[in-house]
C-alpha cells in the first residue's frame, strides 16, 4: 500500500464498516435486488458511489471551513465522539434483541426497468437523513481530525468498506440472507460494531482533548 497512509486507511476502514452494517432500507433494498437478480450490478455501484461522494463532500467541505477554526474542529469532534459511543451503546441493544434481516418481494417475476429501480435506490439512499448524519457530519468528523496528507487514505478505507459491504449484499444475497436471519449472527456482529465504535470514539476525543 505505497502511498496510502495504513493508520488513516484502517481508520476509513473500521468507521465506515461499523456504520453501514446494520438493518436498515438500503441494505434491505440491496438485498432483495440480489435475491432478484435484477439489476444488481447498478444498485451496487450507484449505493457505493453515493456513499463515495457523501464521505467526500464531509471530509472535503468539514476540513477546509473548519481548518482555520481550530476550537470548532475539537468541539465538532468532541460530537462526533458523542455519537459513535451513541452508536454503540445502540449496537449493544440491538445485540441483546437481535432482529434479522429479510427482503420482502424477492419473487423473479415483473421485473422492473433500470430507470424505476435507480430512481428507487436514490430516493432510499437520499431521503434518510441517517445518511447524512452518518457519512457527511460523522465521517466528515472523523475524516477532518485526520493528519494532513492522509484525508485521501481515509476516504479509500471508507469507500473500500462501503463498496465491499454492498457487492457483497447484492452478489452474495442469496449466500447472505439464512446467515443473517439468524439472531446470533447480528448479536455477535453487534457486539463487534459495539466496540469498534466506542473504540473510534475514545481516539476521537482523546485527539480532540489533545490537540
Amino acid at each position: 500500500m505505497s502511498g496510502v497512509d495504513p493508520a488513516a486507511f484502517v481508520t476509513g476502514l473500521t468507521l465506515s464498516a461499523s456504520l453501514i452494517v446494520a438493518i436498515g432500507a438500503q441494505n434491505t433494498f440491496v438485498l432483495r435486488q440480489g435475491l432478484r437478480r435484477e439489476h444488481v450490478a447498478a444498485v451496487v455501484a450507484l449505493c457505493g458511489l453515493l456513499d463515495i461522494a457523501l464521505m467526500t463532500m464531509g471530509v472535503g467541505g468539514l476540513a477546509a471551513s473548519l481548518g482555520q477554526h481550530p476550537h470548532a474542529l475539537e468541539a465538532l469532534a468532541l460530537a462526533g465522539a458523542a455519537l459513535l459511543a451513541a452508536y454503540g451503546v445502540a449496537a449493544l441493544r440491538r445485540a441483546l434483541r437481535p432482529p434479522t434481516l429479510s427482503a420482502a418481494s424477492s419473487d423473479t417475476t415483473t421485473p422492473q426497468p433500470l430507470a424505476r429501480v435507480l430512481i428507487q435506490t436514490l430516493a432510499i439512499s437520499l431521503l434518510n437523513p441517517h445518511v447524512y448524519l452518518d457519512t457527511v457530519v460523522l465521517v466528515g468528523a472523523v475524516g477532518a481530525r485526520q493528519p494532513p496528507g492522509t484525508q485521501g487514505a481515509f476516504l479509500l478505507g471508507a469507500g473500500l468498506a462501503s463498496g465491499t459491504w454492498f457487492a457483497a449484499l447484492g452478489y452474495g444475497a442469496r449466500v447472505l440472507q439464512p446467515v443473517f436471519a439468524r439472531p446470533l449472527a447480528w448479536r455477535l456482529l453487534d457486539v463487534v460494531i459495539a466496540a469498534t465504535m466506542w473504540a473510534l470514539a475514545a481516539g476521537l476525543m482523546a485527539g480532540a482533548l489533545g490537540g
